[in-house]
């Protein structure tokens, strides 16, 4: 986790358009991981049919709903709603970031905008998010990652046959392909020392910024370690700082 980020006070703005509701619970227990959710507001035409399964998520979760009437049709009515709440928020000075719950890339501006003036920016959407909204954020997460079931996820290791080991696996997970390994490579090879050694801590921070939906359980692994263990590409080693029993892990392109 990027902990630049961490405990910032948070607007968390939902566009129920654009975003399913069975995994509310989910999202918002993501975005704890971040900060504190100051403003918790969720937009929509709450006249429509359509939206009527977000009603009890609403009171559950305690997410104040926002009435916005379509004035045409076939036009998202969350849009101008959600833009013009979220500049009031950022003028009111009361936050530090903003979590725009929504798969529509009409967010991308407002996320730039926002971003512009120093906050930060965490996307939560569908995996059919258009990527300019995507690259806008600082960090874009998948719904469909989030408050999934048990799957057996092989880690190949070469010192130890390999055995499954058990992840929350997305349904669709990506596959680790040569774009992914080569993301990794360059990585560690702009963060190495001179022995090639690179700090797993700012591995992650790296990828993040070069790739804003980077996330090791879009291929099915909770943590950065075991997916870079599954590459059989790197060498793992695990320094002992002498406080507390934590370990340092440095990571290295095998030679």
């Amino acid at each position: 986790m990027d902990h630049a980020i961490k405990d910032l006070r948070l607007a968390v703005l939902i566009d129920a358009d654009n975003v399913p509701y069975a995994n509310v619970k989910e999202m918002l227990e993501e975005i704890a991981k971040f900060g504190v959710p100051t403003f918790k507001r969720i937009y929509a035409d709450w006249t429509k049919p359509t939206v009527s399964g977000w009603k009890k998520v609403l009171l559950e979760n305690a997410i104040t709903p926002v009435q916005q009437y379509s004035y045409s049709s076939g036009k998202n009515s969350s849009d101008s709603a959600m833009i013009i709440d979220a500049m009031d928020i950022l003028y009111s000075g009361k936050v530090d970031g903003f979590c725009i719950v929504s798969s529509d890339s009409d967010f991308t501006r407002l996320a730039i905008r926002l971003r512009e003036a120093g906050m930060k920016v965490i996307g939560i959407g569908e995996k059919k998010t258009l990527k300019p909204f995507i690259t806008a954020c600082d960090k874009f997460i998948y719904i469909e990652i989030l408050g999934v079931e048990e799957e057996e996820v092989p880690i190949k290791n070469e010192s130890k046959p390999s055995r499954p080991n058990k992840q929350k696996a997305p349904k669709s997970v990506d596959l680790v392909n040569k774009e992914l390994i080569k993301l990794l490579t360059d990585s560690i090879s702009d963060l190495a020392d001179e022995s090639g050694w690179a700090f797993l801590g700012e591995l992650g921070n790296l990828l993040l910024k070069k790739k804003t939906d980077f996330d090791p359980r879009n291929y099915g692994f909770q943590k950065m370690l075991p997916l870079i263990k599954s590459t059989n590409q790197f060498e793992i080693d695990e320094r002992v700082t002498g406080k507390n029993n934590i370990r340092h892990i440095y990571i290295r392109i095998k030679l």
